[in-house]
């Protein structure tokens, strides 16, 4: 049984060092996340490999012999005090990390970019600021089929905002801030070479922001299980420099548009997918 308790050691630190399942190349700037989940498991993989070999050598060490007797001690402060000591040094270790981080990642930059994202099961649509350069405003009264997103249809800074219903598209290298509502259930939009994510709430807005560093199309992910096609609820983000953003920008259609019909809003407001391009 010890040497099998070695075995494992070993072998978990050769998977670990030798796996071919790794993360995806990060296109975001949030690389803070590799290095706290590196960081998270060197220190688990210490303690798991050191409680593994110390369970190896008692077996070995303490093992039954003719006129052995177990020893009861009830109490150690010595011993207390250690265990004590360094769980907390660990548990700091692995904490301060994802503090540092998350205090970077609620902190959105001044210069960002707003967008929205709404879940709705089992799809994604996307809202972009108008002319104006803001967001409407938007109630779950006002959802219906003319209006998926429930924009308020008397607010005059949601007429001209964008209406996005295939895949959404984002400058390079320039900070956004991602607004995410849901009509139903909770969901999660998740990209996972960007590194960020977050639970997307019924009743609330949560956000979190990111810039994205390297161009090309990425895959997008409800990474919160919404319900029997949960595995079906895909989208994809696509990264682009300035120039073909902007040309993509001017083809979308804005809210006031969008809610007077069209057969972009009749295709949505039947929640039937865009056609494969």
């Amino acid at each position: 049984m010890a040497l099998v308790l070695v075995l494992i050691a070993l072998g978990s630190i050769a998977f670990h060092l030798l796996s071919p399942w790794w993360w995806t190349p990060i296109a975001s700037n949030w690389g803070y996340i590799d290095s706290t989940l590196i960081i998270t498991f060197w220190i688990t993989g210490f303690v798991f490999t050191a409680i593994v070999l110390f369970v190896a050598y008692c077996l070995v060490r303490f093992r039954h012999a003719p006129g052995r007797r177990a020893a009861y001690e009830p109490e150690n402060r010595r011993l207390e005090g250690w265990l004590t000591g360094l769980t907390a040094l660990g548990v700091a270790a692995l904490l301060a990390p994802g503090l540092f981080v998350w205090n970077q990642f609620v902190r959105v930059p001044q210069n960002a970019s707003e967008i929205e994202i709404v879940a709705q099961q089992w799809r994604w649509a996307y809202r972009l600021p108008g002319a104006d350069g803001r967001l409407g405003a938007s109630d779950i009264r006002h959802v219906s089929d003319e209006n998926p997103l429930g924009l308020d249809p008397q607010d005059a800074a949601a007429r001209d905002d964008l209406v996005i219903d295939a895949d959404l598209h984002l400058p390079l290298g320039r900070p956004v801030k991602v607004l995410l509502r849901s009509t139903d259930v909770v969901h999660n939009f998740y990209v996972p070479e960007f590194r960020a994510k977050m639970d997307i709430i019924p009743g609330m807005v949560t956000y979190f922001w990111f810039t994205p560093t390297r161009t090309g199309t990425f895959d997008a992910l409800c990474n919160e299980v919404c319900g029997t096609n949960h595995y079906a609820m895909r989208g994809r983000v696509v990264v682009e420099g300035e120039a073909a953003y902007s040309s993509w920008l001017r083809e979308q259609t804005t809210f006031a548009n969008f809610a007077g019909g069209g057969e972009r809003g009749r295709r949505v407001a039947r929640r039937e997918a865009p056609p494969v391009r």
